[in-house]
């Protein structure tokens, strides 16, 4: 984590790997909370992204094999960013991230909902960096690079 002179945070998702094959999801929710994650991504490019936001872990064992089947397997960890994305690759896309999250608690409802695809961000998908719209917002999803 560092602090940079704008007085924000930065967090960086795992920084040295060793996370590396655990399975790690976690879902970055846009807020203005003066806090900034920071992920490598975009297969063997190796970009690094950053939300402001809050982070909600998805807990669970291979919760990233479809994710990693779809951005390594069919797009062979080239990333994927401004991609003309097939219908049914972006439709396997969109059921990959349909994770059920508990959005905050200022819900009326308190059930977990799921993530969706944010289809108005296209162009901003890339591996281990998706837009999604949580219950709270936009957001996104992300999880271990491939590289």
């Amino acid at each position: 984590m560092t602090d940079t002179d704008d007085h924000r945070r930065y967090v960086f998702l795992d920084p040295d790997g060793t996370g590396m094959d655990q399975g790690w999801v976690f879902v970055v929710v846009a807020a203005p909370t003066g806090v900034v994650y920071q992920v490598q991504g975009g297969g063997f490019r190796c970009v690094r992204y950053e939300q402001e936001g809050y982070l909600i872990p998805l807990l669970g064992r291979g919760l990233d094999e479809e994710l990693k089947e779809i951005f390594v397997g069919e797009l062979k960890g080239r990333g994927s960013r401004g991609l003309d994305w097939p219908p049914d690759l972006l439709a396997r896309l969109g059921k990959a991230v349909a994770f059920h999250v508990y959005g905050s608690a200022n819900r009326d409802d308190p059930s977990p909902a799921p993530l969706a695809l944010d289809r108005t961000r296209l162009a901003g998908i890339d591996e281990a960096w998706v837009p999604v719209v949580t219950p709270d917002g936009p957001g996104v999803l992300v999880w271990e690079n491939s590289d």
